[in-house]
């Protein structure tokens, strides 16, 4: 990093003395009440985009100051001043990343090291020094200013410490050009061949194509061999996968990197060859490392990508990665509660250690919960010294995976993210207040309350662990308490209050409101207490839906309609899956349970979720689309379930909802089967219900269903519901060999 020691004071005033410019010493006048001495100069052959950064210039010093600059090629300039905009062979001599910006005897000079860097160079201009801001696609800020004059002897020279910056959103993606304007990569891959990106070894030995006739090539694991990974010193494997990475990088000749890395599962080889690099080297990253030296040997000119991934993570004692392998060290584990060199110092030492074998590094970063991307997630925190210990060790490639679709304050996200990477020193309070300012205008002040009260109350429960595969619910006694959501939700009124006079900001407004409308509709789910239930009684005693909490889906609904907001998590899970959904638990709420508050025992051992809690069968708690909802799991065992009414009762019909998440080896049941008893002793059986969708490599990832049962009215005290496991994940899932769960969630006995 490069900052002269002039502009470092000058960074946090420059604005403001632009502004005052005509109050204070002289400067160099760009422009003064609509008039102009000043051309932009360009080269005769400009870069493209070096002539897009002088056209940016010219359109956004126009709106500016109302003067449009002309722009002219280097051999038609005129003999006045100029804003000189990038190379023109006098030797500067700027490295590929670094931008400058100087004021010469009058003149401006925009330059970079490289034609991008010189588009940066300009948007810099136009942000830091002259207030133009660029918060999203189609929200700016426009200075309106009778004069621009910028200080003599200005000296701006700076290199990014990381050189190639992406935040995974598609705000970027979608919007290239913004992307240039706050400096990151316009996709997540950038050179890479398109269809080796990650996790591609099942792309290069597919299992349906290989295992029959030789499951040799795949991960022996307890004397069985499984395609979840591939047997790393199988000499036909090897040839297999240089075969195919010849032959995509020959059908994307432009491509620089590939990808040959695991599958994202951590079923790697325990072969008697495997085992012994991984026991020399101390970790499964040592037979990785020499099966990709092995491929990168092959091709010199490209560049091998390869994971440093849960169990590869750990950097091997003795083998290096060879000159042309790119480590991408994940962080996927870490609790996002504070700082990774807090709470996660295990990837700490893994990135020292890989600094030390490597100068390739690029980190692989997660900021967002992938199983609710629309819950409220106080990580913002640790965005800043989370990038900062990435770029004090070298790692010059960051990757931050954030939702790509949108998630909560999903502009702020993108934003203060793209702001960390460019620079991690900068001031992120300042930052944070600008954006809630100007994208939210009066309504900032109260987000701004919300982000620092679910913070504070974050931090406030050391003992939290704020996890990517989490679920709201587990915040309920924390950040996301009854009466602090109480509060998030009148702030958010207040907001909508503050910009009702303009549709826009109001819109932007009731967008970054989904989130705690979101926990408020799971809290709903959980019955936490009479203001957040799923059900009121009226006077006559019938039990309904409250008026808040159907507005509140209402509004949910249409605000992300109207926003393009399509899915709740990264498994698929679709806003209007979700609406349906939570319409069918308010009418088994509205229901009444004949089992509701009964005592429940287990013939089965539950596993970790819902405290293992028998009762979370008929306490009233419905679950949802993640599995710490509410749901009671079982790890390869059955669900067996008696439920004593305390009174013989009479009933005709038994339902109960089972979760399905596909890549968590969730599974739904084979069949549910429902009896009763008189006396506890002796079952009668009702009935089977059949899954209705068995498990198939295309099912549906993320999916809840009801197996419900109707009969003749019987009459007996005890009821028995038994959920039949798979077993097994199948032999083509990830997880192929291990034991499949399932979960469920109320018992309705009507």
């Amino acid at each position: 990093m490069h900052i002269h020691p002039p502009y470092r004071a000058l960074a946090f005033c420059l604005f403001a003395f632009v502004l005052n410019a005509y109050t204070q010493s002289p400067g160099i006048v760009l422009a003064d009440n609509g008039a102009s001495a000043y051309q932009i100069v360009i080269a005769d052959e400009p870069a493209d985009e070096e002539y897009r950064a002088a056209t940016e210039l010219q359109f956004y010093l126009e709106k500016m100051s109302g003067v449009q600059l002309p722009i002219v090629q280097y051999s038609e300039k005129e003999e006045a001043p100029a804003i000189w905009v990038g190379d023109f062979g006098d030797g500067e001599g700027l490295k590929e990343h670094q931008v400058r910006i100087q004021e010469k005897d009058g003149n401006l000079m925009i330059r970079g090291g490289h034609p991008r860097s010189t588009l940066f160079a300009a948007y810099t201009f136009l942000e830091d020094i002259l207030g133009r801001r660029f918060y999203s696609p189609d929200v700016e800020k426009v200075p309106r200013l009778s004069g621009i004059e910028i200080p003599k002897g200005l000296n701006y020279d700076y290199t990014p410490p990381i050189t190639t910056r992406t935040v995974h959103s598609k705000l970027y993606y979608d919007n290239p050009f913004f992307a240039d304007k706050r400096k990151v990569t316009h996709e997540a891959f950038p050179n890479y061949v398109p269809e080796a990106r990650v996790h591609t070894f099942h792309h290069f030995v597919p299992e349906s194509q290989y295992y029959s006739d030789h499951p040799e090539y795949y991960a022996l694991r307890e004397g069985r061999r499984i395609p979840t990974q591939l047997c790393l010193t199988n000499p036909e494997v090897l040839k297999l996968v240089k075969d195919s990475v010849a032959a995509l990088l020959e059908r994307y000749p432009e491509a620089q990197v590939i990808s040959v890395s695991q599958d994202d599962n951590q079923q790697y080889c325990q072969c008697e060859a495997c085992s012994a690099i991984d026991e020399r080297e101390g970790a499964p990253s040592g037979s990785l490392i020499a099966f990709v030296n092995e491929v990168a040997a092959a091709f010199p000119d490209k560049t091998i990508s390869t994971l440093a991934y849960q169990y590869t993570r750990k950097a091997p004692l003795h083998l290096k990665p060879a000159e042309n392998v790119l480590i991408t060290l994940c962080s996927i584990e870490c609790d996002r509660s504070a700082p990774i060199a807090q709470n996660c110092q295990d990837f700490t030492r893994d990135l020292i250690a890989w600094g030390k074998k490597t100068d390739k590094i690029r980190i692989w970063d997660y900021t967002t919960q992938f199983t609710n991307f629309l819950a409220p997630f106080p990580n913002l925190r640790t965005l800043q010294p989370n990038i900062q210990l990435f770029a004090a060790n070298n790692a010059e490639w960051i990757f931050e995976q954030h939702s790509n679709q949108p998630s909560e304050l999903f502009e702020l996200r993108s934003y203060l993210t793209a702001k960390l990477l460019w620079n991690p020193d900068v001031n992120v309070d300042t930052i944070m207040k600008d954006f809630l300012d100007g994208y939210y205008e009066e309504a900032g002040a109260y987000i701004g309350k919300y982000i620092s009260t679910v913070h504070d109350a974050l931090a406030a429960d050391p003992g939290f662990f704020l996890f990517l595969y989490g679920d709201p619910s587990q915040a309920f006694d924390s950040f996301l308490k009854p009466e602090l959501l109480q509060r998030y939700g009148r702030w958010m009124d207040e907001a909508e209050q503050a910009v009702a006079h303009k549709p826009a900001v109001l819109e932007r407004v009731k967008i970054a409101r989904l989130s705690i409308d979101y926990a408020i509709l799971e809290a709903s789910r959980q019955q936490l207490s009479d203001e957040f239930s799923l059900v009121e009684k009226a006077a006559d005693g019938q039990l309904g839906t409250p008026a808040k909490l159907s507005q509140r889906l209402k509004n949910f609904q249409e605000v992300a309609g109207r926003a393009g907001i399509t899915y709740m998590n990264e498994m698929g899970y679709s806003v209007e899956e979700y609406v349906q959904f939570y319409e069918f638990t308010l009418e088994r709420a509205k229901q009444v349970n004949k089992a509701r508050n009964h005592p429940v025992t287990l013939l089965e051992k539950p596993k970790k979720y819902a405290n293992e809690n028998p009762q979370a069968l008929t306490d009233g708690a419905l679950g949802g689309s993640s599995f710490y909802a509410n749901w009671l799991g079982f790890e390869g065992n059955n669900l067996e379930a008696v439920i004593d009414l305390e009174e013989a009762m009479e009933f005709s019909e038994i339902s109960s909802a089972f979760l399905q998440v596909v890549n968590h080896i969730v599974f739904f049941p084979e069949k549910v089967s429902y009896y009763y008893s008189v006396d506890g002793k002796d079952f009668v059986l009702l009935g089977h219900i059949p899954n209705a969708r068995p498990l198939e490599r295309n099912s549906k990832v993320n999916d809840i269903q009801n197996f419900s049962l109707s009969f003749d009215p019987v009459k007996g005290r005890y009821i028995k519901v038994k959920g039949e496991n798979l077993g097994q994940a199948p032999i083509w899932h990830h997880g192929a060999g291990l034991p499949a769960w399932i979960f469920a969630d109320e018992v309705m006995v009507r």
